[in-house]
């Protein structure tokens, strides 16, 4: 009996030391920075933002981010407030990231933009929408300003749909029809749709990041997001939505879909907002810094939705 106990001590004890040992040699498939709405301009705070604290605190953030030797960062828009010109100082310090910066925008970067393509280019965007690959991932930054009142659109193609999303709004009596939020275009969605099965077939995890959000935040959504999620919903390939957009941050499922809202860095005279995201096999883990949340997602609970 005292050998039976003996055998069984000694195999707990190993079973413990193996999966000590497991946590700490456990390394994350990739990491990468997060920020949103930095809204940085040079002009007096109002209420609870404080635009000009926004520089310091992306200073701030490029130091983390280049002390971690993150690969890339993400940038989910609004990273001026009002200005075009105030854009400048801004990719002067994201100059000092020693990595990428990959940028979907935000309602405020349009503001005084009279060309949309400029302002793509001043952000090194690819297109106004786009993808890119790290290992088995894919990353996809849709564009949720490219139908908006905002961005251009008078006189094109663009008007018309519009014009369709903001009747769609009423008609459901929906609360996001407001004038600093914007939606996809039909074409985005099928470019979305065609490149979801594309990843389906080869087995690719997928994160779709835009600048608003398709849910979580009442009034301040993408204006076509039931369409959109509509979209999304049936591929399994999808592990979260990130998004920007509400400074307060959320974070909810929308049907069986995380999405993850990042609080934004322009809120508050001196607590910075940015986080690190780690991807592993079976999970995200977000680590926020300052105000953003610290959140830990399992892809088992969403594998077989």
């Amino acid at each position: 009996m005292k050998k039976i106990s003996l055998y069984l001590y000694n195999g707990l004890v190993l079973l413990l030391t193996a999966n000590l040992l497991y946590a700490q040699t456990e390394k994350p498939v990739i990491r990468f920075g997060l920020i949103a709405d930095p809204q940085y301009a040079d002009a007096d705070s109002r209420g609870t933002r404080f635009y000009r604290n926004s520089l310091k605190k992306l200073e701030d953030c490029v130091i983390t981010f280049n002390q971690e030797k993150l690969p890339f960062m993400i940038n989910l828009g609004d990273i001026t407030d009002r200005n075009p010109a105030d854009l400048d100082p801004v990719l002067q310090v994201l100059k000092q990231l020693r990595s990428p910066v990959y940028t979907t925008p935000g309602n405020h970067d349009y503001t005084g933009v009279a060309s949309n393509e400029t302002l793509y280019k001043k952000l090194k965007m690819p297109a106004p929408y786009y993808s890119f690959k790290k290992g088995n991932w894919r990353f996809i930054m849709l564009n949720t300003n490219e139908i908006a009142s905002y961005s251009n659109v008078a006189g094109t193609w663009k008007e018309q749909e519009l014009n369709v999303m903001l009747k769609n709004i009423n008609e459901r009596h929906g609360k996001n029809a407001q004038e600093y939020n914007g939606g996809i275009s039909s074409r985005q969605l099928q470019w979305l749709k065609a490149l979801l099965q594309r990843s389906e077939r080869k087995g690719e995890n997928v994160l779709i990041f835009s600048h608003h959000p398709f849910g979580c935040a009442t009034g301040l959504t993408a204006l076509n997001d039931k369409e959109v999620i509509a979209v999304i919903a049936p591929f399994k390939c999808v592990r979260a939505l990130i998004a920007g957009h509400h400074h307060a941050g959320a974070f909810c499922e929308i049907g069986t879909l995380p999405c993850i809202v990042a609080e934004g860095m322009v809120e508050t005279p001196d607590q910075n907002s940015y986080g690190i995201v780690e991807l592993y096999p079976d999970k995200l883990m977000l680590k926020g810094y300052g105000r953003m949340t610290t959140r830990t997602i399992s892809f088992k609970t969403i594998k077989n939705r």
